[in-house]
């Protein structure tokens, strides 16, 4: 195969990733529900954990599921296509999130499409970040901080289990993970991040 054709290939991959990655079920759902713009709600965020804040845990429960499996979808996409694209197509998909074309390049933080990416490229690394992430809940009752651990922690869990490419794109995933939580950061060295079940 010809560069060029390689070069489309990857691109190719990429963009749909990104497509898929872009769908913003938080608001799609939330809009299906006749609750209005779930950016105008809690921290305007598109993400599972401010539709909760709406009081809909159904509808909570559906937009992590779908954040997840449209990563998920992606990096199964790109197995059928090129398993060689997948981790391509992976950071489509988490691009996609974070940034999406239809919401003027603003997006969730991309949590649940990390697990789902996780689970197309390497299901028992998702089960670890599940793990980790509810051994540091447990003992911290930060949602965030358990993300931020377990997400750091997926790169060394994919080398662990010889993904040496894997874990090169986890890599960039988790910087950019980290970035979207910077506010989340500021708040928990300063002390004033809400708990898991805090309320106010």
């Amino acid at each position: 195969m010809s560069e060029e054709a390689n070069l489309l290939l990857l691109l190719g991959a990429l963009v749909v990733g990104y497509l898929l990655g872009s769908i913003p079920f938080g608001v799609i759902f939330t809009r299906m529900a006749g609750l209005g713009d779930i950016r105008n709600v809690g921290s305007g965020n598109i993400g599972a954990t401010n539709v909760l804040r709406t009081g809909r845990k159904g509808l909570a429960a559906a937009t992590l599921v779908g954040d997840a499996l449209k990563g998920t979808a992606a990096v199964l996409l790109a197995r059928y296509w090129n398993p060689d694209l997948m981790t391509i197509a992976a950071l489509g998909a988490f691009i996609g999130h974070l940034f999406p074309v239809w919401l003027g390049f603003k997006g969730g933080k991309g949590v649940a499409t990390f697990i789902g990416i996780l689970i197309g490229l390497k299901p028992i690394a998702a089960l670890a970040f599940v793990a980790i992430w509810l051994v540091v809940a447990f003992a911290s009752r930060y949602s965030s901080l358990s993300a931020l651990i377990a997400s750091a922690a997926t790169p060394v869990v994919l080398w662990l289990l010889d993904e040496p490419r894997m874990a090169g794109i986890a890599i960039l995933l988790v910087a950019l993970l980290w970035w979207k939580h910077s506010e989340n950061i500021k708040r928990l060295l300063a002390g004033t991040e809400g708990k898991i079940g805090q309320k106010g």
